[in-house]
C-alpha cells in the first residue's frame, strides 16, 4: 500500500568496548605502574562511552526533522489520548489569528465565485476561525514536506461544486510553498469554472497532479428510456457508476462527496427520475435511491480499486444554512453560530456511515457536517459572481474547506 509516513533509518553501529585487564592482587603493595594503566583504560572507557552517547544523539537530531517536518508550529496539546487516538471530529472553533493561509486573489485556481473578499465582503472576522479538537490539536503542516509527500503521485476529488472547492483550496494551501507559480497550471489551461467536468493541476516541478472529476451523483445519469412517461426526461440510474468512473483508477488518493443534487429541485422537477435495470423507478423516495446508490458505489470500489495503493475518502454532507426552506432566503451571519439547530446531523451523512461500514475494503470518512454546521458566517452569500443570487450552500475561500482538508493531510500522515 502507498504510505504517506517518511521517516529516515538510522544505522548506529555499536561500539565494542574491550574489558580491563583484571588487576593482580597476588601481594599487599600495588604496583604504580599497574594502577596507571588501569586509570588509562577506565578513561578510553568513559570516553568511548561519551563518544557512544555523542553519536546516538546526532543521530537522534538527524532522524528527528524526518518526523516532525511534516508539521511546524503546531505545540499539540497535552492530553490522555495521542493524537493517533484523537477524534478530530468532536470540537469547536477557535480564534487563530495566523489564519488564513492564503490570499485568495493571489490563486489562480480560486474560481471567482468562490473569493468573498475579492467580491466585496468588508468583515474578515470569518478567515481567522481553527477547528480545534477536544483532546488535541490537527498539526500545522509544513508545506514543502507535504510537496515533496506527494512527488509523482495523483490525488482526484470526485463530486459536486463542494468538492471542487476543497480541490481548489488544496491547491492554494500547496501553491503558498512553490517558488515558481507558473510551474502549477492547468494541465488543459481552462479557466476554473463550474461547468467543466474535468480539472487538473499539475505541479511541474514536483511530478503530481490534483485532480476534480464533476460526477454529482457518483452514479449514471441518463438519458430518458423509450416508452417512458412524458414526465420522464431522464434517469438515474442507481445500479451502473457514472461513464466516467474508469477515470478515477489507478490514483493515489481518491475523495468522493455527493449530496446538493439529492434534491426534488435537481431531480424530480427537472423530469429526472431513478432508474434499476430497465425498470423505472417513479415512486422511489430520495433517500432509498441515495442509499442504492451509495451501495452501488461501495461495490465499484471493492471490485475496482486497488486499496493497496490508493487511499479512499468519503467526505460527508457539507451543511447549508438557508433562513427558510425554499433557499431564497440567505443570512450570512457575523461569527459562527453557538448551535447547530439540528444542521449538524443528515440523512446523506448517517446512509454514508451505513453503508461504508459494511465494505470490505477501508475507506476513510472525513465526517465534517458536524464542524460545518456551525459556520453559518463563511457561506459565499452575496459576494459572489452572480450578485442577484444570494448563496447560503457554497464557502468563501479561504474559508472552512481548507480545514477539511487540514484534516485530511492529517489522515494522510498520521493514520496511513
Amino acid at each position: 500500500m502507498t504510505t504517506f509516513n517518511r521517516s529516515k533509518s538510522f544505522n548506529q553501529k555499536a561500539l565494542g568496548v574491550g574489558s580491563p585487564r583484571s588487576l593482580s592482587f597476588g601481594t599487599s603493595r600495588i604496583n604504580r605502574s599497574s594502577s596507571v594503566s588501569h586509570c588509562l583504560r577506565v578513561l578510553v572507557v568513559i570516553g568511548s562511552l561519551f563518544s557512544f552517547f555523542i553519536a546516538i544523539g546526532g543521530g537522534y537530531i538527524y532522524v528527528l526533522p524526518s518526523f516532525t517536518q511534516a508539521f511546524h508550529g503546531y505545540g499539540i496539546s497535552k492530553s490522555n489520548d495521542s493524537i493517533g487516538d484523537c477524534n478530530v471530529f468532536d470540537g469547536n472553533w477557535i480564534v487563530d489569528n495566523s489564519y488564513p493561509l492564503y490570499n485568495a486573489s493571489e490563486c489562480p485556481f480560486v474560481e471567482q465565485g468562490f473569493n468573498c473578499l475579492g467580491n466585496g465582503r468588508k468583515d474578515e472576522d470569518y478567515l481567522k476561525w481553527r477547528w480545534k479538537p477536544k483532546n488535541c490539536d490537527i498539526p500545522r503542516f509544513n508545506i514543502y514536506y507535504i510537496l515533496t509527500l506527494f512527488q509523482n503521485k495523483r490525488i482526484v476529488f470526485v463530486g459536486d461544486s463542494m468538492s471542487r472547492s476543497q480541490w481548489e483550496s488544496l491547491i492554494c494551501l500547496l501553491m503558498t510553498g512553490v517558488e515558481d507559480k507558473k510551474s502549477v497550471y492547468e494541465v488543459n489551461r481552462n479557466k476554473i469554472t463550474k461547468r467543466i467536468r474535468y480539472l487538473s493541476a499539475r505541479f511541474n516541478s514536483f511530478n503530481f497532479t490534483i485532480e476534480f472529476f464533476r460526477s454529482v451523483f457518483l452514479v449514471q445519469h441518463a438519458w430518458m428510456p423509450r416508452h417512458a412517461p412524458k414526465r420522464v426526461r431522464s434517469t438515474l440510474r442507481l445500479d451502473k457508476m457514472d461513464d466516467i468512473s474508469s477515470e478515477w483508477v489507478n490514483s493515489d488518493v481518491l475523495i468522493f462527496n455527493t449530496g446538493h443534487w439529492w434534491v426534488p429541485g435537481k431531480l424530480f422537477e427537472t423530469g429526472c427520475y431513478f432508474q434499476v435495470g430497465n425498470a423505472l423507478k417513479l415512486g422511489m423516495s430520495i433517500p432509498a435511491a441515495f442509499r442504492m446508490a451509495l451501495d452501488t458505489w461501495a461495490l465499484w470500489v471493492q471490485n475496482t480499486i486497488d486499496t493497496n495503493r490508493t487511499r479512499v475518502f468519503f467526505r460527508t454532507f457539507e451543511p447549508s444554512h438557508w433562513s427558510d426552506q425554499t433557499h431564497r432566503f440567505c443570512n450570512v451571519t457575523r461569527h459562527p453560530m453557538s448551535e447547530t439547530e439540528g444542521t449538524d446531523r443528515s440523512l446523506f451523512s448517517d446512509a454514508t456511515w451505513e453503508v461504508v461500514k459494511k465494505m470490505t475494503v477501508p475507506v476513510t470518512i472525513l465526517h465534517i457536517t458536524a464542524m460545518s454546521a456551525f459556520r453559518s458566517d463563511a457561506h459565499v452569500g452575496k459576494w459572489n459572481d452572480n450578485l442577484s443570487i444570494a448563496d447560503c450552500s457554497h464557502w468563501c475561500l479561504p474559508g472552512v474547506p481548507d480545514m477539511w482538508n487540514e484534516i485530511l493531510l492529517y489522515f494522510l500522515l498520521y493514520q496511513p
